[in-house]
């Protein structure tokens, strides 16, 4: 009985491993570097822009004038205590600043003066800090001297009594203000460690966003995520294929030919019962490499010692002649319509038992072809002379050959081309199938890249470098 592909299909969390995380970073480690640096280009850049500014400092002590007792001493600590904070606010008024402009013959308001100058006081004690800054060090330094020397005669002048007498506060310079050796800002290495910071975690950011937004079917990873269908076997990508796509075209013991040896073996696995005699090859989309696995399969299989027929049952963009050198005029379209005997349209290819049904002409109809009970009957008799037969079929979404031709055969292989096909197209495929009751015998991961995050999952495989792919003419 039949199983549908999708019965197996498990729809995965969106939850993330530690595994996962490691992938996105090996995947975006470009976007993320890229990222950084132009984070500490940016700081770099606006602290090179940036004009130095220099914070000169004083202190002040506050304390009350009085004869020198213990009461007195309480009392008076108390109070400057809490006028402190008075005198705080006072700094920055024109009642301080503007005394100070003046003795310096500065060009500024005191409003303008006002955002240089920040005054401050620690709690519990009677000391005023002032900080001025200024693009020159020596100017920060005269101006806050200068601020020091308003504070004390305005608050003199401020807590002097009113029926006369001296002022019961007295504020005292004990630090005096000196002009800075080193810039307050731009801080360079606070600003490179905050570039870099931004930059990392914007890298992060838009690597974990590309990631949730990309689609497309690259690893494995992705491929549990629409369906838990048995994994053939992975192919590498590889330039080269695009010239050289046949097995016999690889060196025996090269990571190509391995690939397509363990992918015999998993098929052999999948169908262990020896139900499956003829399997169909199909991939969702154009381009995915599906005529090139299926072509290089049916010649391992050859290789291994078993009779094999390849079919070249894509009627609308037949392949397989071009790749092995063939007849196609004359072949299944030919058997299908009673034009020729089955018999003397196979064309033996190779030094192994491998003989190949080309396309024939291409039809006006072909799904009607591929549904027809002369198909039906061509396969079963091809099943019962042969150990094996692989059929090439088209596409699965763009039109219903595969879907319709899938109901005459043992078994389906569904080839899904890494970076090629999309999850949702995937998902689509696998639903054809489902609805017609065909039974997936696995899938084939081709196009992976031969290095990166991607690959090393299908080290055992044994292929580092090669690939199926089709030719740029092909689907």
């Amino acid at each position: 009985m039949k199983t549908s592909p999708l019965s197996s299909t498990s729809q995965q969390g969106d939850s993330l491993d530690l595994g996962d995380y490691l992938r996105i970073l090996r995947r975006n480690w470009i976007l993320i570097v890229a990222s950084t640096l132009a984070g500490l280009l940016l700081a770099g850049t606006a602290s090179t822009l940036t004009r130095p500014t220099y914070v000169a400092e004083t202190e002040l002590f506050v304390a009350i004038q009085g004869t020198g007792s213990v009461q007195e001493l309480q009392q008076g600590n108390t109070f400057s205590t809490a006028r402190v904070q008075s005198y705080v606010k006072t700094v920055t008024t024109p009642v301080v600043l503007q005394p100070a402009i003046d003795s310096l013959g500065l060009n500024v308001s005191p409003a303008v003066l006002a955002g240089r100058v920040k005054a401050s006081t620690e709690p519990s004690t009677v000391l005023v800090n002032i900080a001025v800054s200024d693009e020159s060090p020596t100017q920060a330094a005269a101006i806050a001297q200068a601020v020091a020397n308003s504070l004390i005669s305005a608050v003199d002048a401020l807590e002097k009594p009113k029926a006369g007498g001296v002022s019961p506060v007295s504020l005292s310079v004990i630090t005096p203000a000196s002009a800075p050796t080193s810039p307050a800002a731009p801080n360079t290495r606070l600003n490179l460690a905050l570039g870099l910071a931004i930059g990392l975690a914007l890298g992060l950011l838009a690597a974990v966003l590309r990631t949730t937004l990309d689609t497309k079917v690259r690893g494995e990873s992705e491929l549990r995520r629409v369906t838990d269908s048995p994994l053939l076997g992975g192919i590498a990508f590889d330039q080269d294929a695009v010239r050289k796509p046949l097995l016999t075209q690889s060196p025996l013991q090269s990571p190509r030919a391995e690939s397509f040896r363990q992918l015999r073996t998993n098929l052999q696995f999948a169908n262990v019962s020896g139900h499956a005699k003829s399997v169909l090859v199909t991939s969702s989309v154009p381009g995915e490499g599906k005529s090139t696995t299926a072509t290089n399969l049916a010649i391992a299989l050859a290789q291994a010692g078993q009779t094999v027929c390849l079919i070249d049952a894509d009627l609308r963009r037949p392949m397989v002649d071009e790749y092995l050198g063939l007849e196609r005029n004359a072949g299944l379209t030919t058997a299908l319509v009673g034009s020729a005997d089955l018999n003397d349209l196979l064309q033996a290819w190779g030094d192994d038992n491998l003989y190949v049904l080309t396309s024939g002409q291409i039809p006006p109809n072909p799904s009607e072809l591929l549904g027809s009970h002369e198909m039906k009957q061509l396969i079963d008799r091809l099943e019962q002379a042969f150990d094996i037969v692989i059929i090439d079929a088209p596409p699965l979404l763009p039109v219903t050959d595969a879907a319709v031709l899938s109901q005459h055969v043992g078994g389906v292989v569904l080839v899904v081309g890494s970076q090629k096909l999309k999850m949702a197209e995937l998902e689509k495929s696998l639903a054809a199938l489902a609805l017609v009751d065909s039974s997936l015998l696995g899938i084939v991961l081709n196009r992976i890249p031969a290095k990166g995050p991607d690959s090393y999952s299908y080290t055992y495989y044994g292929q580092t470098d090669q690939t199926a792919v089709e030719p740029a003419s092909a689907r």
